[in-house]
């Protein structure tokens, strides 16, 4: 197998595949770090005229793209599939019709060129997009903000995960597309309503889920029934709804539930780093007041840029280089896992 050469003898590529929602994506990356292609196929599109993602379609338009993204991003990359070490591919958690497509496309490939399978997890791979742009430094603490995910996760030594926290209902993507709806705008709607707090002159207080004390979980189901009790409540007064105003509150009360919650892991467990990744890490309020309180507190953040928060497949290759250095590598009968946990798919203990 050409993947089976000691990595760090010469140099070595790793091809991976993305199908997890709805971003067709494949990437090379060489050594683990350094991204010759990552080519996504969006479809925010297809799916916006039903106000979300749909998954059967989001399952046909993989199809659809797969083959040509596949051989774009060889194309833009420079080298040839006999250059291939092994192939990546995020085998959970998503949609399971979606993460169908890539998984028996990562099969075909690594079955066809001889080289090993790495099965992956995709939110590894958006703490682990972080790597592409940086050193990570142990222990670190990871606030990982997506459509499908909020969660707090301490990495105690390369490659382990373990969850400290993690939403009990709405992740903070899909607290911010249902707040959207309500405001109006289309799907997705986590930038415009990022966009429309940013602008506003004043703020509708809205209250903030600290659950318990000592608990690092979240929750935002509360939060989005206060947006919605507030349009309410001042359409039944004949009132002008103050979007702006109702978007900054929400966005207000999102940001310091889980800057707050992050800075106090920090502290608590002593990290050297915070990290934060994914999708809704583009979001621009939270960027400057997690910048700021890591600053106040001296622990320096990392941030991956904004074409690397969103679903792609260089961050799927970033996280399967942990598994490629150690040889660990995924048999060809590997099923797609839409329910994968992220602490059992942690390296083997050294």
């Amino acid at each position: 197998m050409g993947g089976t050469q000691t990595p760090g003898a010469r140099d070595y590529h790793l091809l991976a595949i993305e199908t997890s929602c709805d971003e067709t994506s494949a990437a090379v990356v060489r050594n683990g770090r350094e991204v010759l292609a990552n080519l996504v196929s969006s479809q925010i599109d297809t799916h916006r005229q039903f106000g979300g993602v749909v998954p059967e379609i989001a399952s046909r338009k993989h199809v659809e793209s797969i083959t040509v993204i596949l051989e774009e991003a060889l194309r833009k990359s420079g080298i040839g599939l006999a250059d291939v070490d092994a192939v990546a591919v995020t085998q959970g958690p998503g949609l399971v019709g979606a993460l169908l497509v890539g998984v028996v496309a990562a099969k075909s490939l690594a079955m066809a060129l001889d080289v090993p399978l790495i099965g992956t997890h995709h939110i590894a791979g958006h703490i682990y997009a972080n790597r592409l742009v940086g050193e990570i430094h142990y222990p670190a603490l990871a606030l990982v903000v997506s459509g499908g995910h909020t969660e707090l996760v301490l990495l105690e030594s390369e490659g382990r995960f373990r969850i400290i926290g993690r939403t009990r209902d709405d992740a903070v993507g899909e607290a911010y597309d249902k707040v959207a709806r309500a405001l109006h705008f289309p799907y997705p709607g986590g930038p415009h309503v990022d966009r429309l707090a940013a602008e506003a002159e004043g703020e509708i207080e809205l209250p903030r889920a600290w659950l318990e004390p000592e608990s690092y979980d979240f929750s935002f189901s509360g939060l989005k029934s206060a947006v919605l009790a507030e349009i309410n409540r001042s359409r039944m007064k004949g009132e002008t709804v103050n979007f702006a105003s109702l978007a900054r509150g929400f966005q207000e009360s999102v940001i310091d539930v889980v800057t707050g919650k992050a800075m106090r892991a920090a502290a608590e467990f002593g990290v050297r780093q915070v990290l934060l990744c994914g999708g809704v890490a583009a979001n621009r309020g939270l960027r400057e007041r997690l910048s700021r309180l890591c600053g106040e507190a001296g622990v320096p953040l990392l941030v991956p840029p904004l074409s690397l928060c969103t679903d792609n497949a260089a961050m799927i290759a970033a996280a399967a280089d942990l598994k490629w250095r150690r040889g660990e590598f995924s048999p060809l009968d590997l099923k797609a896992d839409p329910q994968m946990p992220l602490e059992a798919w942690s390296v083997a203990s050294e």
